[in-house]
């Protein structure tokens, strides 16, 4: 293949849909490919690590809720579901500010002073005495945590192509799992320090991995530049390549200056609406599970220390299935499909758990869950990230799917109250059923969407559209 081909892409148009560069500033694939083991080498384990310890720090109170932690504050059942919730209130509301104000505050900042706040927060939530403190705690949390997400993902945006993302993404979703893999591991050794220094084990959990996650915030400081495409361990024949992309990728980044106007267009469009329905649904399985595994092991008659362990295996399936459709995804540019493909994996493992089979099959289920939990907000997210441009439409979007989906995790507070939590497993799949749905009329709509322009194109159909710039261009094609 000649090499100024990129990908065989034609002369006319690059990947992103947008009209491509002079044949001049083509890029070699191969010096493409290694310039991307190069990005991934340094940007995707200090991403990683963020959001690991982001997603620990959020979710180790599942892991102490079987440790003693509720009847040592003197917390009910009711209160502590409560205080599970609660941080989604401040998460939600703080999700599409912070997204849009990522350029504006610089990502290295913003990230960095998000991940100071919480780690303090996560050190003094092991001195709570009370459930106002943990209430109090768990704001503050949710406050911080809500930047940390879209932010991310909003800077992996700024990086890498749409044809790149859902493989990157993935990475996101798989520390979910890994810390839950983690989180129980961790939870199962500092656990084991109940008593020393007179003080209860879960109030190490919480020391311990505050002070982990406070140590990781020089490394955003130093490991994340405001500008990727200048970053620091590039050579400067890679910078230019980085150029070259960024050029490629003018439709879909835009302009560098802040618009009401892109951030009105993406709330009005149909597809930010349907695809945050399908990010609720999907979330509701995200956090109900993540946050409540060990408990739902403990029912089926396990041990609290027993079930910490045994959710490691369970999470390493979910997060190499995301990995591999992941790469499929990227691969064939489809997203909607594959999403419903992993949830009938989560239906069949739901009602395993619900239905009256043994433990031994109740604990197969879980591994199917978790197929579903981690692929369906992954993929459809970055089936988000994909079909919106330019960059403050994506920014409001991502920002605004983000904080309407995430108050799944104020249902799943709530489905998940009492053991064997039947309601929460049957809630799940009712979710799943409805999710299912949603993805065949999102998928529907977005195939409409690019018919309509093909016909706009070709002259048989007159272009009436208000909006035609960024992603409503009639050379951008949506991903189904």
């Amino acid at each position: 293949m000649d090499s100024k081909w990129q990908h065989g892409i034609g002369p006319d148009t690059d990947m992103d849909g947008a009209s491509a560069p002079q044949e001049e500033e083509r890029i070699n694939p191969r010096a493409e490919h290694k310039l991307l083991l190069k990005l991934d080498a340094v940007f995707v384990p200090i991403i990683m690590l963020v959001y690991l310890s982001c997603f620990l720090d959020r979710t180790n109170i599942g892991n102490v809720k079987v440790a003693g932690m509720p009847e040592d504050i003197k917390a009910s059942s009711a209160q502590f579901s409560t205080a599970i919730s609660i941080f989604y209130a401040t998460y939600v509301a703080t999700e599409t500010p912070w997204s849009v104000l990522l350029k504006k505050l610089t990502p290295r900042f913003l990230l960095t002073a998000l991940c100071v706040v919480w780690s303090l927060t996560t050190i003094f939530s092991g001195f709570v005495t009370n459930v106002g403190g943990l209430y109090a705690a768990r704001l503050v949390l949710g406050a911080c945590e809500g930047g940390l997400f879209p932010g991310l993902n909003l800077y992996l945006t700024m990086v890498y192509k749409r044809e790149e993302q859902a493989k990157r993404v993935s990475y996101l979703f798989v520390c979910a799992a890994i810390s839950g893999a983690v989180g129980g591991l961790l939870a199962y050794v500092l656990l084991k320090m109940d008593g020393v220094a007179g003080q209860v084990g879960w109030r190490w959990v919480f020391w311990i991995e505050g002070v982990a996650s406070i140590a990781i915030a020089p490394i955003i400081w130093f490991g994340l530049p405001n500008d990727p495409t200048n970053a620091y361990f590039l050579n400067e024949e890679e910078k230019r390549l980085m150029r070259i992309r960024e050029k490629q990728r003018a439709q879909y980044m835009g302009s560098e200056d802040f618009s009401w106007d892109e951030l009105w267009i993406a709330l009005k469009d149909f597809k930010l609406w349907l695809s945050s329905a399908i990010q609720f649904c999907q979330n509701i399985l995200l956090y109900g599970f993540s946050t409540f595994l060990p408990s739902i092991i403990t029912s089926m008659g396990y041990g609290s220390l027993q079930a910490q362990y045994m959710t490691i295996p369970v999470y390493v399936i979910g997060g190499v299935s995301f990995l591999t459709l992941a790469y499929i995804s990227d691969k064939l540019r489809v997203r909607g499909p594959l999403i419903a493909f992993a949830n009938i994996f989560g239906i069949a493992g739901y009602i395993l758990i619900i239905c009256p089979t043994s433990n031994g099959v109740k604990f197969f289920g879980t591994f199917l869950c978790s197929i579903a939990v981690y692929n369906g907000p992954g993929l459809n997210l970055t089936w988000l990230n994909v079909n919106f441009a330019p960059h403050y439409r994506r920014a409001m979007a991502i920002g605004v799917q983000q904080s309407l989906a995430n108050t799944a995790g104020i249902v799943a507070g709530q489905i998940y109250r009492t053991p064997p939590y039947v309601l929460g497993n049957a809630f799940s799949v009712g979710a799943l059923v409805l999710v299912q749905l949603l993805i065949g009329w999102q998928w529907l709509y977005l195939r409409r969407q690019n018919s309509k322009k093909e016909k706009i194109e070709s002259g048989e159909m007159e272009d009436t559209r208000e909006v035609k710039t960024g992603d409503r261009e009639l050379d951008f094609k949506y991903h189904l």
